[in-house]
């Protein structure tokens, strides 16, 4: 058992509660040390989470170690965790639920598979892109269960390979990178970004242009 990686992640479901992002026992945060996963369960509340109380699959799902408390459930978001590390080699996947990460799948009503924004300074907080560049996120329906999200992440993944984040239609979004420093750095660079589209649309300005 990794203490360190336990406490870590933790204090980030603290954190990220603090932001809004696993209000309400929603969303979620799993992090791999080495070929064990990490994730935390479904159906509580982030921010009184012990190191205790996590999950440990192998790579493959294979559960490793469960917390001792049997009414904890494994995440449902854990088929999508594993998809980013098997896709893209992940080190760590947040998934928030975000009040703009779900508000910016509703922009140009609903009608686009794909979130975009250019020239904002953010934009440089995500691997791979620059200030004059144009970002993408691709966009997936809602499921009614969070499992069922995974194949169509899966493809999302493979027909958008520069993107780190899927946003999930009315849901919320998933965030990762090589580690949980950059994992951690993206998701707080995307939900500024995703925050500033809501409002620059509201203002009449459209996020994926130069106005």
């Amino acid at each position: 058992m990794n203490a360190d990686t336990r406490t870590l992640i933790v204090e980030l479901c603290r954190q990220f509660y603090a932001q809004g992002w696993v209000s309400g026992t929603g969303g979620g945060i799993s992090v791999r040390d080495g070929q064990t996963v990490y994730v935390a369960p479904s159906g509580v509340q982030k921010e009184r989470l012990s190191p205790e109380d996590l999950f440990t699959l192998d790579r493959d799902g294979t559960l490793l170690t469960a917390p001792a408390n049997p009414a904890f459930r494994q995440s449902a978001c854990t088929p999508l965790f594993l998809k980013a590390y098997a896709l893209r080699d992940a080190g760590a996947v947040i998934h928030s639920h975000g009040v703009f990460a779900m508000l910016a799948t509703l922009l140009h009503g609903g009608r686009r598979d794909v979130f975009e924004v250019t020239h904002l300074e953010m934009m440089k907080g995500i691997v791979g892109t620059g200030y004059h560049d144009v970002l993408q996120v691709p966009i997936i329906e809602n499921t009614a269960h969070e499992c069922d999200l995974a194949d169509a992440l899966g493809d999302a993944i493979r027909r958008y390979p520069n993107a780190n984040a899927v946003l999930v239609r009315r849901h919320g979004v998933y965030i990762w990178g090589k580690d949980w420093v950059e994992a951690k750095t993206q998701a707080e660079c995307y939900h500024y970004l995703f925050e500033a589209a809501v409002r620059m649309t509201a203002m009449g300005l459209r996020p994926e242009e130069v106005s």
